[in-house]
């Protein structure tokens, strides 16, 4: 797959494992465990590029004697989900023309 579109995927897939409230990167990596393979380090590398473009908070807080980030998506990160879910469409067509080409072989 193209890293590009990867990267691009995998941004939406964490976006979209804390829309609906606050979460923090165990609760996350369990969240999209059964939909994809995600190391840690690699989740942090994304959280941390969410946050610069602006499409995450982060706040730190104390939980069983230890503090850990908690991560809230802003009005960016759900426009970012919204523009994929509009460009999820055109993507499932280029997929079906695919797909049809080879059906008809």
């Amino acid at each position: 797959m193209d890293s590009q579109l990867k990267r691009g995927l995998l941004d939406v897939c964490v976006l979209a494992a804390i829309k609906n409230g606050d979460s923090y990167g165990y609760r996350i990596m369990n969240d999209l465990k059964p939909y994809l393979e995600l190391s840690e380090s690699t989740l942090y590398t994304i959280l941390k590029r969410l946050e610069t473009a602006g499409m995450l908070t982060v706040r730190t807080a104390e939980h069983g004697g230890r503090l850990r980030k908690y991560y809230h998506i802003t009005g960016e990160g759900l426009r970012r989900i919204r523009e994929f879910r509009e460009d999820w469409q055109e993507i499932l067509s280029i997929y079906r023309f695919v797909v049809k080409e080879d059906e008809d072989e």
